[in-house]
């Protein structure tokens, strides 16, 4: 049995990156000969810390704990046949540990679903913002015997460093993800997301209030994944991510929003939220940036509008005819299992991983 490492930062079942990126494909590599595990840099109470303001002795403490998980990956790199690396083996500048990893000869896979290669950081830590290296990418890449991107964005500028790059969109489990009928007594439109991303939902905010002045108690919006968003002007109070009930909570809306502005970071983005609408069957409207663009076939298996009007006209629609949102819904899910699915796309992932293995 072949043993590969995957070196990520968070735990198991945390990320969703991780999850629609290589997590959901452990059983099936175990199934064809890999043993998979997965070395994490961050806890529960790790991410409490990280994710506030200040804190910093406690930041300290973990960047050293990182630095040690990263010392023993090292130390016992020789038991792997291949080494999967998602975005970074840490999270600052650095690159000793890529650097020491490819110079022991095992194959390295690097994995990457974003542009990294832009700086993006979260609120809570813009003072260490130095610590990040925009050029650490175009260093890690020659380094590998492969490189999976997230969409052709990403595997374009892969291609710059490393001739071997293929690309791999994030995936979704649609034997999990199913269509669910709601009871909705208004048109819930629903976005899903973190505190660090609501600000996308904002971007059409102005569009959201001539909704409501033109459909009134007709129409509801939800925001979902950041507890601490409040609106009052849209009635909006967020709720909490829950993992367990994530089908749910998609099921829960009508129509699902994912405003974006164009920039080199969201360029890179691959559209998951996007898709995850797609696969419980609601119709997903969306910026035409970056891959959204690749994914929806506008008025078919969704929307992509350009400018507020065509955005109050697409809700409105979206609104008023219950049967037009069915349709794109059924649409949308067809685009996913044929394209972005687990399903779609799980042997071209194995092939990756028995190509890596054979060097």
């Amino acid at each position: 049995m072949k043993k590969i490492l995957f070196i990520a930062h968070h735990r198991l079942d945390r990320s969703p990156g991780q999850r629609y990126r290589f997590e959901q494909y452990f059983s099936w590599l175990e199934e064809n000969g890999f043993s998979c595990e997965l070395s994490n840099l961050l806890n529960e109470e790790d991410d409490k810390v990280l994710y506030s303001k200040r804190n910093y002795w406690k930041k300290f403490l973990i960047a050293l704990k990182s630095f040690r998980i990263r010392r023993n990956d090292v130390k016992r790199i020789k038991d792997f046949d291949a080494v999967l690396i998602y975005r970074e083996a840490l999270i600052t500048g650095s690159v000793r540990f890529e650097r020491r990893i490819h110079n022991s000869g095992v194959p390295m896979i690097f994995d990457f679903d974003d542009a990294i290669w832009v700086k993006d950081v979260s609120e809570g830590n813009k003072w260490l913002s130095f610590l990040k290296s925009s050029s650490k990418i175009q260093q890690i890449l020659p380094m590998c015997a492969h490189v999976t991107a997230g969409n052709q964005y990403l595997a374009d500028f892969a291609k710059q460093f490393n001739p071997n790059v293929t690309v791999i969109p994030s995936t979704i489990d649609c034997k999990k993800y199913l269509p669910q009928e709601n009871k909705n007594s208004k048109v819930v439109i629903g976005w899903v997301g973190s505190h660090t991303t609501v600000k996308h939902f904002e971007l059409v905010i102005n569009v959201y209030k001539r909704l409501i002045e033109k459909y009134g108690d007709a129409i509801d919006f939800k925001i979902i994944g950041d507890p601490t968003y409040e609106n009052k002007a849209l009635g909006i109070k967020g709720l909490p991510w829950d993992n367990a009930k994530e089908v749910e909570l998609f099921n829960s809306i009508d129509i699902g929003v994912m405003p974006l502005e164009e920039d080199p970071w969201t360029k890179g983005k691959c559209g998951m939220k996007g898709l995850l609408y797609m696969s419980v069957g609601k119709p997903a409207v969306m910026s035409a940036v970056g891959m959204n663009v690749d994914i929806i076939q506008h008025g078919v298996n969704g929307y992509i509008p350009v400018g507020e009007e065509e955005w109050f006209k697409v809700l409105s629609e979206l609104i008023e005819s219950p049967e037009l949102r069915k349709k794109i819904g059924e649409k949308g899910r067809e685009i996913v299992l044929e394209k972005y699915s687990f399903e779609s796309q799980k042997h071209r992932v194995l092939e990756v991983y028995q190509k890596a293995c054979k060097g």
